[in-house]
């Protein structure tokens, strides 16, 4: 008997599991913290050059209108001026009270800045100046941080397969919080970028190994809520980091604040316990009745103490299954790859994270540039993903995966591809249509990991799971320099992510519903899943079939064929 048996007398989701559940929530608004905190430790507001004629120690980024005309060359669609170099003219008595620029000379490139403080009191561009032709190492941090995450998912996944769900959790809890604060003292760039991409290779031990510890202990029933809800609680501290930008105006003093609730999570050490499930897996069987006894006294039921006898150790039963064909092959990500269907699948699935993941941060991170109250902006964007969750709720299984992969994709595309329309002077429209869009992706986003995990057989799903998570880390890393593109046009990182997003839900609808179907088993059952048959072809694919097969039996294909 495995752990699922014994779900079926603690309850899918009795009292101990959401006492549990809940606790292993709450990291997850900290995590959020410092996936999002990179808007308003990096944001850039506006600035302009130190003129010759100023005093660097006591200037003022507001100026006359005349002064800007004759310091500043206008851009080439004269709306604005461009801040990176100035008039290379002699700024006496006589020029600043005329009223024709000097242009003769050309120009000359800044070598001091001054920034306007009306929403930033000051930021880590604002420090050292990351403006101009400083201006991607604001974007390279961020991407950096991204880099980290998807190092995180890869190193302290496998170290909590290893060692254990809980002390994974810890060591990547208590490296989250001794890295926050130095990012937040970092006397330099380079520290300081180095310990955020630390800080969000832990968002991956401390946010993914709690999910796994949480949705181990939740049965069947009660998954798709477990699974959606906890990412609502991401959300959460989305909209709280808003908040902290509100009250805290120095963003040294902000990256540290957004770190030290992580301490707060200390105390778990007494009260969330191992995952069963994996001391099951490891053949501490004693350890996992332990868990399963206090679960039950928790939750008010009884177990048979055959129960207890009848429970099997899950690692030896998967040695035996190990051992039944010596000469088989540990499953990889070029098994999704060998076969036309699968691969076709496979490719699908690898764009329709990487357009995902691409779009949901690249919406996140472009608050900035959508003009009006940066604040509200972010908080509004936070918000808009609880109704997508929920969505999600009541939709899920009744519409099926694919109806709603496609159409939310389809939804946030339409919408932000609009932009392109709405009048400069109506960015309301601007922020109404990406919020709109930010919804849609969120619900797409939630999908995908279901419709992934459903779509892949059950040898390789740890394995396509993997390396789809890796495409959507692509996505990650890239957003950051796609909304630089703000700075030339604000909409051109929506229209992008629209027509990315647009692309990816069209071509979601090559893909099969997965929903009240079986579980997909073998590499075979994968290839066959989805694939168009005629009467004429039943025979052929017989054929095709035994090949799979007997290709996965260790037979090279040649001799297979």
């Amino acid at each position: 008997m495995g752990y699922d048996e014994v779900i079926g007398y603690l309850g899918d989701f009795g009292r101990y599991q959401k006492q549990i559940y809940f606790l292993l929530c709450l990291p997850a608004i900290s995590c959020a913290f410092h996936k999002l905190a990179g808007v308003f430790l990096l944001a850039k507001p506006d600035f302009r050059c130190v003129l010759p004629f100023e005093h660097e120690q006591n200037v003022s980024y507001e100026l006359p209108a005349h002064i800007w005309k004759l310091s500043y060359p206008p851009t080439e669609l004269g709306d604005k001026f461009k801040t990176c170099e100035y008039y290379n003219a002699n700024y006496t008595f006589d020029y600043l009270n005329g009223s024709t620029p000097n242009s003769a000379n050309g120009t000359a490139q800044c070598s001091a800045y001054v920034y306007d403080k009306s929403q930033y009191e000051n930021s880590a561009v604002t420090e050292w100046n990351m403006v101009c032709h400083r201006s991607l190492l604001a974007a390279t941090s961020d991407s950096l941080f991204m880099v980290g995450v998807l190092l995180g998912s890869i190193i302290f996944g496998q170290l909590s397969d290893k060692y254990g769900r809980k002390p994974i959790f810890f060591a990547s809890l208590v490296i989250q919080v001794i890295f926050g604060i130095l990012a937040g003292i970092a006397p330099e760039y380079f520290t300081y970028t180095i310990s955020r991409m630390i800080i969000g290779a832990t968002t991956s031990g401390v946010f993914l190994v709690a999910y796994v510890i949480a949705m181990e202990m939740v049965g069947p029933s009660r998954r798709l809520f477990a699974g959606v809800a906890c990412q609502m609680f991401f959300s959460v501290g989305f909209m709280l980091t808003a908040g902290f930008a509100y009250f805290i105006h120095d963003w040294r003093w902000l990256q540290i604040a957004l770190t030290l609730p992580g301490l707060a999570f200390m105390c778990y050490h007494w009260i969330i316990p191992e995952s069963a499930r994996w001391l099951l897996s490891k053949g501490r069987k004693s350890e996992a009745v332990v868990v399963i006894q206090k679960a039950a006294k928790v939750n008010g039921v009884v177990i048979p103490s055959e129960v207890y006898d009848n429970l099997i150790d899950e690692e030896e039963e998967k040695k035996k299954q190990e051992t039944k064909d010596p000469n088989e092959k540990a499953p990889n990500v070029f098994d999704l790859l060998k076969y036309p269907n699968l691969r076709r699948k496979t490719l699908l699935i690898f764009f329709d994270w990487f357009v995902n993941s691409g779009t949901y941060y690249g919406l996140s991170w472009n608050t900035n540039n959508l003009g009006g109250n940066v604040l509200l902006n972010f908080m509004i964007s936070g918000a808009v993903e609880i109704p997508g969750y929920t969505f999600l709720l009541f939709t899920l299984n009744r519409w099926g995966r694919r109806t709603i992969l496609c159409g939310c994709m389809l939804a946030a595309g339409v919408a932000l591809l609009l932009t392109v329309i709405v009048p400069a002077d109506t960015n309301w429209l601007i922020i109404a249509l990406a919020m709109f869009g930010k919804l849609a992706i969120t619900a797409a986003y939630g999908t995908i990991y279901i419709f992934s995990a459903e779509q892949f057989p059950t040898v390789v799903r740890n394995v396509g799971l993997g390396a789809s998570s890796m495409m959507a880390r692509v996505g990650g890393i890239l957003a950051p320099y796609l909304n630089l593109l703000g700075q030339i046009w604000r909409p051109l990182p929506l229209i992008i992510c629209g027509a990315l997003a647009f692309t990816g839900g069209l071509l979601s609808l090559l893909l099969p519903e997965t929903h009240n179907k079986p579980m997909l088993e073998t590499i075979a059952d994968g290839e066959m899943f989805g694939k168009k048959q005629r009467k004429c072809d039943v025979a052929e694919n017989g054929e095709e079939l035994a090949v799979i097969m007997a290709g996965k039996n260790g037979k090279p294909n040649g001799e297979a064929a």
